[in-house]
């Protein structure tokens, strides 16, 4: 149990970190990776398949 939740917490911080790295970037910077800002949300969760 407390493992679980040790990780909940962990992938928690994994997807603020990644949220906010991704929305330091410009549009551009976005672009030429192929995302837009609506993406950002999806890709820090691990969930885009764009």
């Amino acid at each position: 149990m407390l493992m679980s939740l040790i990780r909940m917490i962990q992938a928690f911080r994994d997807y603020q970190r990644n949220l906010s790295e991704l929305s330091r970037l410009s549009d551009r910077e976005l672009a030429d990776i192929g995302l837009d800002r609506s993406d950002i949300p999806r890709v820090a969760a691990g969930s885009y398949n764009g």
